[in-house]
């Protein structure tokens, strides 16, 4: 007799329903039992507004965490990026997977490089678009650092909706998620990788997350064999972060924790990654106003945190020093 399917809630986009597809292909190897995919639509799915405007954190999330509340859902796969950085009580973060790239990439005309754009443009001014603040402050601090004229356009949509700008000439680029295009087969698209030295990420971007309610002991356990400890770790430092510096998603706030391979034999206490020692996590900050005209920009380093508490520290600490040297003012409107 064939186990009753577990219900994975998974937004309806194609980059939604691709990570939730391998979610739940990791799943019922882990379990033995069937993945059905329930698609719901969130409330950032349909709204037309920015995200700034319509609340930014949670947008994407709380229709999903409904669903699984009502019992109609067994679990539920989210982006992590989009997740409010306060967890419910009765809702369990079961597992954080193996990140996907951070990194966020250019798709250009003609296939150009960000620093050829302006070159080639006949304005001399490169017109970029993407929704994120963060990527606005970063992409024109840039710019002014190196003497290059770029306009930021704020857009939103859907993978397709967003290149198709770029495809009918009314954008010279966008700058979306290395992982997103990764997750839905679409690599090749991209035009430049812009390095997290130029650009940090979104805090958790190119990582999801794996939620279903505390009181499924049965699937916590069962979810949390697909949970990457080093993955974890640096979300939950990135994080801190955000939720230290009282900002939700749509502010201009950018953070990786990485973990530098050492050389050195493995030791007592050592992690490993692809195949590789790590010993130390290094998490880097940056909060900017959205013309670039002004960055917060720190970093901190300390051992690899092999407890929720010490991740948390590493993100607490670093917001600490980035406010006393003025980020709070730089972040506009704050998460309520």
């Amino acid at each position: 007799m064939t186990e009753k399917a577990l219900r994975l809630g998974t937004r309806r986009s194609r980059l939604a329903m691709a990570q939730s597809g391998q979610v739940a292909d990791a799943v019922s190897q882990v379990t033995g039992r069937p993945v059905e995919l329930v698609e719901i639509t969130t409330y950032g799915d349909t709204s037309r507004e920015h995200l700034a405007q319509i609340g930014g954190t949670g947008v994407f999330v709380a229709a999903l965490r409904e669903a699984l509340l009502r019992g109609e859902v067994d679990f539920a796969v989210h982006s992590l990026k989009d997740l409010p950085t306060a967890q419910p009580a009765e809702l369990v973060l079961a597992a954080v997977p193996e990140r996907e790239d951070p990194r966020d990439v250019l798709v250009a005309r003609d296939a150009l490089k960000f620093t050829d754009l302006i070159a080639s443009s006949p304005t001399g001014v490169a017109r970029i678009g993407t929704g994120a603040p963060r990527r606005m402050a970063q992409l024109n601090a840039y710019a002014r650092a190196h003497g290059l004229e770029i306009e930021t356009v704020p857009i939103r949509g859907n993978v397709d909706t967003r290149i198709g700008y770029v495809r009918d000439g009314k954008l010279d680029a966008v700058v979306l998620a290395a992982a997103g295009l990764n997750r839905i087969g679409r690599s090749d698209e991209v035009t430049d990788f812009l390095s997290v030295d130029t650009i940090l990420p979104a805090p958790g971007q190119g990582a999801l997350a794996i939620e279903c309610t505390a009181g499924d002991a049965e699937l916590i356990a069962a979810l949390g064999e697909l949970d990457d400890p080093l993955t974890r770790a640096a979300v939950t430092a990135e994080r801190a972060l955000l939720a230290a510096l009282e900002a939700g998603c749509s502010a201009p706030v950018g953070a990786l924790a990485d973990v530098p391979p050492l050389s050195a034999p493995l030791e007592r206490g050592d992690s490993r990654t692809d195949g590789q020692i790590v010993k130390e996590m290094r998490l880097r900050g940056v909060v900017g106003t959205t013309d670039g005209s002004t960055l917060v920009q720190l970093s901190t380093t300390g051992p690899v945190p092999d407890t929720h508490e010490g991740a948390l520290a590493l993100g607490r600490v670093l917001a600490a020093e980035m406010l006393a040297q003025g980020a709070a003012g730089l972040m506009g409107e704050r998460a309520q």
